[in-house]
């Protein structure tokens, strides 16, 4: 197998069809509601036309819920609300329904999907389908060691590389995708700093389960320490993920560029897939033309990276839970765009054209 190299996404990754977004802005300005009363929603219908490739747009009807899992190795320095090595407990949850990202996916019809890259637990614990591909048990503490090998970096791209494909090939028109980790917010922390070049200060937050002053005081530590590896491989972004990130980053990562090399839209929900996005992003320049930032977290790295990727957040209700809840919140309003976008009428006097379908060329 040869080695992967995460700048070749670039080559492969195309951006929307600007063509068909051209023709739904002007199917748009012959509606019968007048243009900008829709708002935002107007824009969300172009968006998805033209990341379809299709005037009027299609309805969004299989998304799906993805959830890559991990545990992480500087949880053992009490920077969590949570105890370290607890991850698969919030697996359970989601898989029991008894997550706030379970309810909601079930009271929407979307399936959830979860993916144990890097749980430090036993895998008999949980069912085999979620843990039959983990990458390794748990990761490296990353203030003071690799989080991964390179190898392992690798193998864990190529697990979100396939679980992309294997959505895409399913028929998943849509993707919401979250994480399920104990230690992630100070791992993407690290790699949002690394890429953005600001000091830890600035970019540590206190989770979605809240810490206190003295625990996120050991949180801005970690994440200092972490950023002085890092800097040496910036240039790399495998060797990134290998050196500061983990099994669910690195996958996750794999799954956001091969889902814009399939043109399949993603919907992101905290502060780790925006940092998953990031690192993307500096792979393959035109990814996150292919994603929807869902919410904003209350996480400053976050808000860093949305800000570096040009990606508005949809919604701002105050949610920190995770897990994919707050982009899960964000999906009926697509859908409501969709539905907007490709059922209004025109105005009588201003009829379909005979050749409306999306035919425009590629950028």
């Amino acid at each position: 197998m040869s080695r992967l190299n995460l700048d070749d996404f670039s080559e492969l990754i195309e951006r929307p069809d600007s063509g068909t977004r051209r023709d739904a802005e002007e199917r748009r300005e012959r509606l019968s509601v007048p243009p900008g009363a829709l708002g935002r929603l107007d824009e969300l219908g172009e968006w998805l036309a033209a990341a379809q490739g299709a005037v009027p747009v299609r309805p969004v009807e299989r998304p799906k819920l993805v959830l890559f899992a991990g545990d992480h190795g500087v949880a053992a320095l009490d920077v969590s609300g949570r105890p370290a090595g607890a991850a698969h407990v919030l697996v359970r949850r989601v898989l029991d329904g008894a997550s706030p990202a379970a309810v909601l996916a079930r009271r929407a019809g979307v399936p959830v999907r979860v993916v144990d890259a890097g749980l430090d637990c036993d895998p008999a614990l949980l069912p085999d389908d979620v843990v039959r591909r983990r990458v390794r048990r748990g990761s490296g503490r990353i203030d003071v060691a690799d989080a991964l090998t390179a190898e392992e970096a690798e193998r864990a791209v190529r697990l979100g590389v396939a679980v992309a494909d294997e959505e895409a090939d399913s028929g998943t028109d849509l993707v919401v995708l979250g994480d399920l980790s104990v230690g992630g917010t100070t791992v993407a922390a690290t790699l949002i700093a690394a890429l953005c070049g600001t000091d830890a200060s600035v970019v540590t937050g206190r989770g979605g389960a809240g810490i206190d002053d003295l625990a996120w005081m050991r949180k801005c530590a970690a994440v200092r320490d972490a950023l002085r590896r890092a800097r040496p491989v910036l240039g790399d972004q495998l060797a990134l993920l290998a050196a500061v990130g983990g099994a669910d980053f690195a996958a996750m990562t794999g799954f956001l560029l091969q889902s814009a090399v399939r043109r399949m839209p993603v919907i992101l929900d905290g502060v780790v897939s925006a940092a998953c996005a990031l690192v993307a992003q500096r792979a393959a320049f035109r990814a996150p033309d292919w994603w929807l930032a869902g919410q904003v977290s209350g996480e400053p790295a976050q808000a860093k990276a949305l800000d570096r990727m040009a990606l508005n957040p949809l919604l701002d209700h105050g949610v920190t839970v995770g897990e994919g809840t707050g982009a899960l919140l964000a999906l009926p309003l697509v859908q409501a765009a969709a539905a907007l976008a490709a059922e209004l009428p025109v105005r009588p006097d201003q009829p379909e054209p005979q050749d409306a379908g999306g035919t425009g060329g590629m950028d």
